[in-house]
């Protein structure tokens, strides 16, 4: 087969996908907004331009991040490119398929508490408009000049630049801005990775050489040649293992975006977990009985209106301390879902009317109790285990990603590993270390990233798969002796120094522009 007719059929191949999915999504949306009469005209047309917006980023976070998970087999000669990419996109989107969605909230968690309560007004749709298009124009600028940069890091700037414009906008007393302790976390994990990639890869590196002392791989791969096949199998099995972590880990940014544009748009539909079952439900109301009962020892016995409820609970998490009616306000809150639960046997069996006010009373009182089990110094043991149990019927409530929505991320960023690659893959194969890669340094630098991101999916954290992996190769070429190559470094540095302020000041102006066209 000439390599016109390959591209050719190559193209076909994709187009054919693209367009299953186009049609998938479409019809779940329509099957969903079936009999949903409480959104106009204009926001379902902001649905479709949103999903549209999430999913492109990505794609191009797949041609952007998931190069890095190909780089070394293809530059090794284990697997020829086409295949190469297409194998690692496969492993993707299983990644993404089998992904829990914790990390997905934890993207969620940095947002304006103000702007997610309310995310179906015009200031909810700019923050989504804005915080993605930012996203998207910093990945494809960087991706342009070849410079491996991180998609959680364009992301995160993002959702930042959008607090900050908020508060700035609106005030310190009406906009919570950015969550600086949840952000904190986040910044942890992803400093924490590539540092702690380099010094792993570097002694990793340094093992093998004395374990493995065989000169075939430790040099760089020959035109055409694959290395022996015990390394070329190992090879493999790191990139399978790089891509699948990528798609459970960075798969996971886009569903949270996406799932709060559908919370917005459609709420009768995605405000809560209709797949809850009536014991978990039962389950449920008794619980918040319970935590009532506790609650009732720790604050006063005010009565609070509902409205004055939520306005104290959401200045609560924007004060990030218990103000000094946030237990009654939580109560009052407990009370009200009793109320709006209890004679159900599924959330389904909510009022429609209700659903979005129950959804936002729930992440209200979760976020609070969290504050509460934090702060309150005297709190049993036995009293924290019960109010963190109901925490996480709360989380199952609420915090839900439906398969179809998994399944049209996991194309969008399978179809987005199948292009753009080349750029990222000579960068990591020739200009990280002052010489070439080889067989040895790209085994240990993919275990090491793969062991990385896992972990961060273990303690529901964003990872960086760009800055483990470049990091990594970088800590192989440092134990292997050769060097790095500092104008290559120097130039991801400053990428990476950049990504942050860049993306902010581009979130920011784009949501102060859209709230003025909204």
């Amino acid at each position: 087969m000439t390599l016109r007719n390959r591209s050719l059929l190559n193209t076909i191949a994709f187009l054919s996908v693209l367009l299953g999915a186009i049609i998938y999504t479409i019809l779940h949306v329509r099957e969903d907004l079936i009999g949903s009469t409480h959104s106009s005209s204009l926001a379902f047309l902001l649905l479709g331009l949103a999903l549209i917006i999430a999913l492109g980023f990505e794609f191009v976070n797949g041609f952007h991040d998931t190069a890095n998970a190909v780089a070394t087999v293809i530059y090794s000669n284990s697997l020829p490119p086409t295949f190469a990419v297409i194998w690692s996109g496969i492993w993707n989107f299983i990644g993404v398929l089998l992904s829990s969605g914790a990390v997905a909230y934890t993207i969620i968690s940095l947002l304006p508490i103000e702007l997610v309560l309310k995310v179906g007004s015009e200031a909810g749709f700019s923050m989504i408009f804005a915080l993605l298009l930012a996203a998207v124009i910093w990945n494809l600028l960087t991706w342009f000049f070849g410079i491996p940069n991180s998609s959680s890091h364009t992301l995160i700037g993002s959702i930042l630049g959008v607090g900050l414009m908020n508060q700035l906008l609106m005030g310190d007393s009406v906009a919570s801005g950015v969550d600086w302790g949840q952000a904190l976390q986040v910044f942890k994990a992803l400093i924490f990775s590539p540092l702690a990639g380099f010094v792993i890869a570097l002694l990793c590196m340094n093992l093998m050489r004395v374990l493995l002392p065989i000169p075939t791989l430790y040099q760089a791969p020959k035109d055409g040649k694959a290395p022996p096949w015990p390394m070329r199998l190992l090879l493999i099995l790191t990139c399978t293992g790089v891509s699948f972590s990528h798609g459970s880990n960075d798969g996971q940014k886009g569903m949270g975006l996406i799932m709060l544009i559908l919370i917005g748009t459609v709420p009768t539909a995605y405000a809560l977990n209709n797949a809850v079952s009536s014991k978990q439900v039962e389950e449920f109301t008794h619980q918040a009985i319970v935590v009532d009962k506790i609650l009732a020892n720790y604050g006063s016995d005010t009565v609070l209106s509902l409205e004055d409820s939520r306005a104290i609970l959401t200045k609560t998490i924007q004060k990030n301390h218990l103000l000094p009616d946030t237990i009654p306000a939580m109560r009052t809150m407990l009370k009200l879902i009793q109320v709006d639960v209890g004679n159900k046997t599924t959330f389904r069996e909510v009022p429609v009317e209700n659903q979005t006010n129950l959804r936002n009373n729930l992440y209200l009182l979760d976020q609070n109790l969290i504050h509460f089990t934090h702060l309150q110094a005297d709190l049993p043991k036995e009293q924290e285990k019960i109010i963190e149990n109901f925490e996480s019927d709360i989380v199952t409530a609420i915090q839900f990603i439906p398969p179809w929505v998994k399944v049209v991320v996991a194309i969008a960023l399978g179809l987005g590993t199948m292009v753009g690659w080349k750029r990222i893959v000579v960068t990591v194969g020739k200009k990280i270390g002052k010489h070439e890669m080889s067989y040895g340094q790209g085994a240990v630098a993919e275990t090491v990233a793969m062991t990385m991101i896992q972990m961060g999916n273990e303690f529901h954290m964003p990872i960086s798969t760009t800055h483990v992996v470049t990091s990594a190769i970088a800590g192989t070429s440092v134990g292997r002796g050769n060097g790095i190559q500092w104008k290559t470094i120097r130039n991801m540095a400053m990428a990476w120094v950049l990504t942050l302020p860049m993306s902010i000041i581009l979130s920011g102006c784009l949501f102060w522009l859209f709230l003025k066209f909204f």
